[in-house]
């Protein structure tokens, strides 16, 4: 489904049945996930020049366009996914790739899961960039995915990066329905939305790379917004943040 909302190839009649209906109820739903991988390749982009060449994408939802392998093709990269269709999807595309991209199947909810098998591809002892991209908004605060983020934060080398993409409706009612639809309409678990405070916590005492925790679509742009860009009314909050100690 999400490789079909990124103009993608890798998808069936299905996927594209429901995100059809999907962007009938909610219009803005296709433009959102194109703002938020636009965001996942720009912060790639900045990490990579930062002199980071290993990467973690979790909830990493393989296949889709404009990977972090893609973006920085020097670098190596474990994707993570529990999701069995998905890790079939993953260990096929990757093949094609085996010196620069590997798939593991785990829960990020279980971080000791997740880092023993990145530990098998990447070298924890040095810096990674964690990418946490529009995942962290399909689980619960029952389900305690801050601790699973904490856990990454304590477990990172000194020079490595969190990435993260939230949804966030600022307390506007309607949106926040609007949200849960599509949520709905992307995973069976639902989720919740959050604040900017509670998505600020997430990167602990970790200092933000500026522009600091913007929408997405603001945090370092490729050109300046023109006058008439279409405003997204559901916002999607995004930062970067690098540990220091």
């Amino acid at each position: 489904m999400y490789d079909y909302m990124l103009g993608g190839k890798d998808n069936f009649a299905v996927d594209r049945q429901a995100i059809d209906q999907l962007a009938e109820l909610i219009p803005e739903a296709v433009p959102l996930a194109r703002a938020n991988r636009a965001f996942l390749q720009r912060a790639v982009r900045y990490v990579a020049r930062a002199g980071v060449d290993q990467f973690l994408d979790l909830g990493s939802g393989l296949p889709t366009q404009g990977s972090a392998h893609e973006v920085a093709p020097e670098a190596r990269v474990v994707y993570v996914d529990h999701d069995p269709v998905v890790a079939a999807h993953a260990t096929a595309l990757l093949r094609h790739s085996p010196g620069r991209a590997r798939f593991v199947q785990a829960d990020l909810l279980d971080p000791e899961e997740v880092l023993a098998g990145a530990g098998e591809f990447l070298d924890l002892d040095r810096p990674v960039g964690v990418l946490l991209v529009s995942i962290l908004h399909f689980l619960p605060d029952g389900a305690d995915p801050q601790r699973a983020v904490a856990v990454l934060r304590e477990r990172l080398a000194p020079g490595g990066y969190l990435v993260i993409s939230h949804a966030t409706t600022l307390g506007n009612v309607e949106d926040e329905e609007r949200a849960a639809s599509y949520r709905r309409g992307a995973s069976a678990s639902g989720g919740t939305d959050r604040s900017p405070a509670q998505i600020r916590a997430f990167f602990g005492d970790w200092p933000l790379e500026p522009p600091g925790l913007v929408q997405a679509t603001d945090w370092r742009p490729d050109r300046p917004k023109l006058v008439g860009d279409w405003s997204l009314p559901s916002s999607l909050m995004a930062g970067v943040a690098r540990k220091i100690t």
